[in-house]
């Protein structure tokens, strides 16, 4: 037998362990079903009994510093962390990042960490997005996989989309480049993946089969405004807009590689500079960057635009501190503007669900405000179960926008 054939038996199937190629140049370690048949042919018959590994099954247990390919008794299909942590100065990897992380560097370098450390932690959905041109997000992606090597893969549109995910559900790092995911069903499956614990994976020829998944996600894309769908109040997702790279550098890739052991030897001596808070680690408050509020923005409904608007042109005009309105007020105010949206229930799902506002417990008086045929704005008592915005709330709403 050749030094590099490996043979196991796990469960009562026989595999062999083989190096399959990539179109990339690369290879990654797969098993391949293998016959007992085939292995006495090629080894004769005395080999099964001293040269097959046995297992009792698959299990998948993600570690990097302290990694086991057998776990009681199971064959571990996480792939073993091929860096040495060795001390240098890794001056390559450190500027490049703060390139990409900017002023959140300690929350990047945060992130490395607990992909090292802690390969289970939920991670916020780490996107990178600019309309420039080399930027470094592709070099980005390369250089994570350079790292986590054969437990990262990087996907197309369509690898994501497909129903055959075997080949990225049982990975740590699942990067997604020119990223472009604008069906409703695509954001869904991101979001409820970046926080699940288990996943239905599934191969040709094979039954779908329930697996712990511990993927985290980096999309890279172009389009800054509609690569995915997110909603108002979001917090799953950390989008950073990457600036151009000041200098051309074709053997970048090549020197943050040389550097990864330096790198892995600061991350292992480095405290965290954010302590976990939320169950994706970092609080909404320290993910909010201007590229995420844009991206919030550009999916914002046209019928929550319209109504920040017309609340701030009335309060305004009144010089008021506080409104106080029903949703038919509402209704009102858009058929006056000639903007016909006549569903209650989709003003009441942009108040309620959107803004979060709570109406009055009881039916009271409250000043109602009315637009004239000249566009002033009039005054009146009406009665219902009213909300109340302050103008100061009023002021932010038009400001995302």
């Amino acid at each position: 037998m050749k030094k590099e054939t490996k043979y196991l038996r796990i469960g009562t199937s026989y595999f062999k362990e083989v190096r399959k190629p990539l179109s990339s140049g690369d290879t990654m370690t797969t098993l391949i079903p293998w016959s007992a048949h085939c292995i006495r042919l090629d080894h004769g018959k005395t080999f099964l009994k001293d040269n097959v590994g046995l297992y009792d099954g698959f299990c998948f247990v993600p570690s990097h510093l302290q990694y086991e390919q057998k776990v009681a008794g199971f064959y571990n299909r996480y792939q073993p962390f091929q860096h040495t942590p060795r001390e240098g100065d890794p001056a390559t990897i450190t500027g490049f990042l703060h390139h990409i992380f900017g002023e959140q560097i300690e929350m990047g370098y945060d992130y490395f960490k607990v992909l090292l450390e802690k390969p289970t932690q939920i991670l916020p959905i780490l996107c990178l997005v600019s309309e420039e041109r080399n930027t470094g997000k592709t070099t980005f992606l390369h250089f994570v996989k350079s790292i986590f090597g054969e437990n990262m893969t990087i996907n197309s549109n369509e690898d994501f989309r497909s129903n055959f995910n075997i080949e990225w559900a049982q990975k740590l790092v699942i990067g997604v480049d020119e990223t472009f995911l604008d069906r409703k069903e695509d954001s869904e499956r991101i979001k409820n993946l970046s926080t699940a614990r288990f996943y239905k994976a599934e191969a040709k020829g094979f039954d779908r089969q329930e697996i712990e998944f511990f993927g985290k996600f980096i999309l890279c894309s172009n389009n800054e405004d509609h690569f995915i769908i997110a909603e108002p109040g979001e917090i799953r997702y950390w989008v950073r807009k990457i600036p151009a790279l000041k200098f051309d550098n074709e053997q970048l890739l090549a020197m943050l590689q040389s550097e990864i052991p330096y790198f892995i030897h600061f991350l292992i001596h480095r405290n965290f500079a954010y302590q976990q808070q939320t169950r994706m680690w970092f609080t909404a408050g320290q993910l909010a960057t201007p590229a995420l509020k844009k991206l919030l923005n550009q999916n914002r409904n046209k019928l929550e635009l319209e109504i920040a608007h017309i609340l701030l042109t009335i309060v305004d005009e009144k010089d008021l501190d506080e409104i106080r309105f029903c949703t038919a007020d509402v209704q009102d105010w858009l058929n006056k503007k000639h903007i016909r949206y006549k569903d209650l229930i989709q003003i009441k799902r942009i108040l309620q669900n959107v803004w979060k506002l709570v109406p009055a417990k009881n039916s009271l008086s409250y000043p109602q405000y009315k637009f004239l045929t000249d566009g002033s704005v009039s005054e009146q008592t009406g009665k219902g179960r009213y909300y109340t915005l302050s103008k100061k709330q009023i002021n932010e709403y038009n400001d995302i926008f």
